[in-house]
């Protein structure tokens, strides 16, 4: 298998302030959100990145995303590097996040062939894409209606449309069913399994186990901004739910299960 996403020992830390220091319960004056982290990503297979908040999910998917830098460490994603070719870097990928918020102002379909602009993609590939992204989300009826007066839903679903208008070799998505509604939720899990069939490249993080057990090839296990396991489910799991298999995983390192 051809790999196309390689992280090297990726850091990030973040001073933490006073009132941070006493949320977090700690003196400690620096919080380390990854914590020399590597793993590998192969052409075609959907890689989950499964952890509970604050495990560094987020971080990690901002620093593959050229978003944020690392403190040391480096990925390479097709060949170019995080740190020293990001413009490459960011023609190759799309990401979307919960955080990143469309602007209230403007229309879905406005953003689509504002973003497809950005990417050079040409206008008769970016009238197909929009008819089918369009299409599948349910986002025609809705085309022209302001982000302001969107569902919840219906924004994330036009975000995700969004992050894909340059066809993108590579797709990372962080919690991408975090605080949708259960049909919504089931819209962005059956596209997600249409990307996998797909052949699709495929970076998700989140922190259900169904989505993992639905759609991965294989799965990362973030705690404490490290790497606790890495393989196919079969490999981790054992013959245990992946939900055992965790806790189980978790227990080892931290001392608790809950």
């Amino acid at each position: 298998m051809q790999e196309v996403l390689t992280a090297q020992a990726l850091c990030k830390t973040f001073r933490l302030s006073k009132k941070q220091q006493q949320i977090e319960k700690t003196k400690e004056s620096v919080k380390v959100a990854v914590d020399h982290l590597s793993f590998s990503v192969n052409r075609g297979e959907v890689f989950g990145l499964l952890g509970p908040n604050g495990a560094g999910k987020t971080t990690t998917l901002r620093m593959l995303s050229t978003l944020i830098q690392p403190d040391s460490g480096d990925a390479l994603i097709l060949g170019d590097s995080i740190r020293t070719n990001p413009d490459a870097v960011r023609k190759n990928i799309g990401f979307l996040t919960s955080d990143l918020k469309l602007e209230d102002f403007f229309t879905p379909n406005y953003l689509f062939d504002f973003f497809s602009d950005l990417h050079d993609v040409s206008a008769a590939d970016r009238q197909v894409r929009k008819e089918r992204l369009f299409s599948i989300f349910g986002i025609d009826r809705f085309a022209e209606v302001k982000v302001a007066n969107l569902s919840t839903g219906m924004k994330q679903k036009a975000a995700l449309a969004i992050s894909l208008v340059h066809d993108p070799a590579i797709i990372i998505f962080d919690e991408p069913t975090n605080g949708l509604d259960v049909l919504t939720a089931r819209t962005v899990t059956d596209f997600l399994q249409q990307l996998r069939q797909e052949g699709r490249t495929i970076i998700v993080s989140t922190h259900i186990f169904s989505l993992i057990e639905k759609i991965c090839d294989r799965v990362g296990i973030l705690i404490n901004g490290s790497m606790a396991a890495c393989g196919t489910l079969e490999d981790i799991c054992g013959g245990k739910s992946l939900e055992d298999r965790f806790f189980d995983i978790y227990a080892e390192k931290v001392g608790v299960t809950e």
